[in-house]
C-alpha cells in the first residue's frame, strides 16, 4: 500500500502530468503503462541514440579532479 503524497507547488506544474496527479496515484501510473504498452518497439537506431545520450565515458581519476 502506498502512502498519500501531498504534491508541492513545483510538482503541481510538471509538464505532461495531469493536474493533481501524485506518485502514489495508481490510476495515473496505470494510464502511463497503457500508453507505453501501445507504443511500437524502438528501432536499433533509436536505441543507439538513447544509449549515446546517457553514455558517460570513464575518466581516469587524475583527469576527474
Amino acid at each position: 500500500m502506498t502512502q498519500a503524497h501531498t504534491p508541492t507547488a513545483a510538482e503541481e506544474n510538471i509538464p505532461g502530468r495531469p493536474a493533481g496527479a501524485t506518485h502514489g496515484d495508481a490510476a495515473y501510473w496505470a494510464r502511463i503503462r497503457r500508453i507505453v504498452a501501445t507504443a511500437p518497439p524502438l528501432s536499433e537506431q533509436q536505441k543507439n541514440v538513447v544509449r549515446a545520450a546517457f553514455h558517460v565515458p570513464a575518466q581516469p581519476k587524475e583527469q576527474a579532479a
